[in-house]
């Protein structure tokens, strides 16, 4: 199927939400079809040599160190952001190079340039695609501003894997929320013309299944069954190719022994070919020279490790007959490629199908008829009030209230509050990993968000944590001496306010962590101002799921604050202390402990599904549960809610064309205003290959003022209930689909049947 025509229902219920024109919707006609031309025209013209240039994408450093690179033009910069410079290179390459060909400057802006929103996992607990779409369009506004054209986001890459630190980057554990948030995120950035100035073209990375790497170690490989790929990895980046994504980076690992950036069935196959996409692939950091086995050779130096290319010049010849298009940061294509056009390893044809992809996306972003920035207006666009405005109120939809016995929370501001923990007034970690241009002096620490609402609230750290890039245990809270000091604080207040978790430099990449619990003596610090008797509730900062057995146990109220944001401290305050109610869910699952990872809500049964009370069965010996602490969908609010009357409009849905409409109600039965999320689940009891026992397909934010009633409705149709073999072959197959709607993933008091004719039979199915 094109590229160019209508999403697929994967995505289309939360499209409807943020109704904007395609990405790109401009492409189509004779526009398109002047571009291609122009195109051709500069092909004829071009050197070999300038086409490998155009394939040949360099950092801001090795710019810097070589500026000459702009006259020849290099194809594509990447991390340059200031303004002036950019100006300057892309003068040279426009003004000063034979063919007057603009460079592609790109930057990641992962969620926020210079106005830092909540870390993408953090924007999936708001379950509200248009938090990540307003987080992709304002950062595409302040990208843009300083001449950037390209965005190397969104992250996809779904994961069941809390030890491995990109996990922050993503939207969690399933495909349906990970696709209806890359969709929001493209069409955020992109708009429907992304050759506009306040626009930039989004890469989507990193492909494929790079969020499952053995042991959660970052770059390690990654192995699983082709319906598993397909099933679970793919649909996140089929969704951003059809809102309208034009770029796509390739991946580090290895997925079947076959690394991303070499993978021709991956790049190829299935991108290029079954899913028609139509621009350019970029490695990468140097995943092209990764391909080299270790020592290096062909260059003697730089990265090594796949084993799967003796040299650099083979390791060209696999990145690019896999289809990678540019190469980043290493330079085996322009050092190798005229080597390998001559021998006939690589063919001229691919070079050119390679340049013409990336020139395609310099016409579309409108840089051969805009290729300058005004530099005047750059600072005057970063940092909006009005965005700060919106920032603070995405990080307030995205935290997520695990527990509020008694309840503690909401606080009141009248009362005094001892602000405590080595979190508690850092301005940096409220920025989280990736932060881009965003500054610490810009962001709102929790105390002061605290202070500003309740201006007798005091700070006392308890410990302090280092913002270490390598493990650092003897500064991760390791002495207890401050904790006197937190006590009598806290017996100084009438309620207090714990900030604890991680910092931003234990999540993101290459920040895999072995264990997941509070690091140092961060826990003990909780056992201590649990001895007070003060009312307290637990504040988490944080980029993965942690193990909270032990903070479940001591602490009466919790909030999973994650990393905000510029805004965090003034977010969580609204949150603390009721001007917002706390409405968001769970992405991801949280484990019991770390033995049990990895865990999830979305997995196959097995013959003998787990009990812990008895032996020969899946559990485990020393953990009396089968659940995890918190599942995917779970979070709690300052109101109660009730769903009810769930409906099917029919009993049977034709395989091919038929529907199903499942309509709900949902009551808020508490005395204070505030938001649910109605979710939308299925399982398919008997199928060919084993299916999941619940499968997120729809889920809708609701506010409800106390007593209030709203009704909810989601259409399923045969993307709902098929699936993909383990040929990659979408299968529709005849029998019983269970319905589950309710307020967290477990919830099966409201379960609906209907049954699937038309299609398949199961035994067929098995046959083929």
């Amino acid at each position: 199927m094109s590229r160019r025509s209508s999403l697929s229902a994967l995505v289309l219920v939360s499209l409807c939400l943020i109704a904007a024109l395609p990405a790109g919707a401009a492409k189509k006609g004779s526009g398109e079809r002047s571009v291609e031309r122009r195109i051709d025209s500069l092909l004829r013209k071009m050197t070999l040599q300038e086409k490998l240039n155009q394939l040949t994408l360099l950092s801001d450093g090795q710019m810097k160190e070589t500026p000459a690179e702009a006259r020849k033009p290099v194809g594509a910069v990447f991390s340059e952001t200031d303004p002036v410079l950019i100006n300057r290179y892309q003068r040279d390459a426009v003004e000063n190079s034979r063919l007057h060909i603009p460079i592609l400057f790109a930057f990641d802006t992962i969620h926020g340039f210079r106005t830092i929103f909540p870390i993408p996992l953090a924007a999936a607990s708001s379950f509200d695609p248009n938090v990540a779409r307003t987080d992709h369009r304002i950062g595409a506004f302040e990208s843009a501003a300083v001449g950037l054209k390209q965005i190397y986001s969104p992250m996809v890459d779904l994961s069941h894997e809390p030890r491995w630190g990109r996990i922050a980057e993503g939207a969690g554990e399933d495909p349906y929320l990970n696709s209806v948030m890359a969709a929001a995120r493209v069409r955020g950035a992109q708009g429907s013309d992304y050759s506009a100035p306040d626009k930039v073209v989004t890469s989507v990375k990193h492909f494929a299944a790079y969020g499952e790497p053995d042991a959660g170690r970052d770059y390690n490989t990654t192995d699983m069954s082709l319906q598993r790929l397909w099933n679970f990895y793919l649909p996140p980046f089929k969704a951003a190719v059809d809102a309208g994504s034009d770029t796509l980076m390739c991946s580090f690992n290895a997925i079947n022994g076959v690394p991303g950036c070499a993978n021709k069935y991956l790049e190829s196959k299935v991108l290029k070919k079954r899913w028609g996409f139509d621009g350019f692939i970029e490695s990468d950091y140097t995943a092209v020279a990764e391909l080299r086995s270790c020592p290096p050779e062909g260059p003697n130096d730089g990265p090594c490790g796949h084993g799967v290319a003796e040299n650099g010049r083979e390791a060209a010849k696999l990145a690019l007959n896999a289809g990678t298009d540019s190469e980043m940061v290493s330079t085996n294509y322009r050092d190798f490629g005229r080597q390998l056009v001559q021998s006939g390893q690589v063919s001229m044809r691919r070079i050119d199908d390679a340049v013409r992809r990336i020139l395609r996306i310099k016409f579309r972003a409108g840089l051969f008829e805009n290729p300058y920035v005004d530099v005047s207006a750059a600072a005057g666009k970063q940092l909006l009030p009005r965005n700060r405005a919106a920032a603070r109120r995405a990080a307030g939809r995205s935290m997520v209230l695990l527990k509020n016995d008694g309840p503690v929370l909401p606080l009141d501001p009248s009362k005094k509050t001892a602000v405590i923990g080595p979190l508690g007034n850092s301005k940096h970690d409220m920025l989280g990993p990736w932060w881009g241009r965003g500054d610490d002096a810009d962001a709102v620490s929790l105390f002061e968000g605290v202070r500003a609402q309740s201006p007798n609230a005091t700070f006392t750290p308890g410990c302090t944590i280092s913002n270490n890039e390598l493990y650092d245990p003897e500064n991760e809270c390791a002495s207890t001496a401050g904790f006197a000091a937190a006590v009598t604080a806290a017996n100084a207040a009438d309620q207090v306010v714990l900030a604890v978790g991680e910092t931003r430099e234990m999540s993101g990449e290459a920040e895999a962590r072995s264990m997941l619990d509070l690091p140092g003596e961060q826990e003990a610090l909780i056992e201590a101002i649990k001895a007070t008797g003060k009312p307290f509730a637990v504040v988490l900062f944080n980029g993965r799921p942690l193990t909270l057995d032990e903070v479940q146990a001591d602490s009466k109220a919790i909030l999973e604050a994650w990393f905000p944001g510029v805004e965090g401290g003034n977010a969580a305050a609204d949150v603390l202390f009721g001007k917002v109610n706390p409405g968001g869910k769970l992405p991801v699952t949280f484990p019991r402990n770390v033995g049990q990872v990895p865990i999830y809500y979305n997995h196959k049964p097995t013959g003998r599904p787990c009990d812990p009370a008895s032996r020969y069965n899946s559990r485990h010996r020393d953990i009396t549960s089968c659940a995890p602490l918190y599942e995917f969908g779970y979070g709690l609010s300052y109101t109660t809610f009730r769903i009810s009357g769930v409906r099917l409009s029919g009993t049977a849905m034709d395989a091919k064309r038929g529907r199903i409409k499942v309509s709900a109600k949902v009551t808020n039965t508490g005395s204070r205003a505030g938001d649910e999320v109605a979710q939308l689940y299925v399982n398919d009891p008997v199928a060919s290959i084993s299916q999941p026992v619940r499968r997120l397909r729809g889920f809708k934010r609701v506010t409800l003022q106390p007593g209030q009633t709203k009704a909810v409705s989601w259409t399923l149709d045969r993307d709902d209930v098929g699936f993909y073999d383990n040929r990659a072959r979408f299968v529709v197959e005849n029998g019983r689909i269970n319905v589950f709607v309710g307020t967290t993933s477990s919830q099966s008091d409201n379960k609906r049947t209907f049954f699937v004719t038309g299609g398949r039979s199961v035994e067929a199915s098995r046959r083929r």
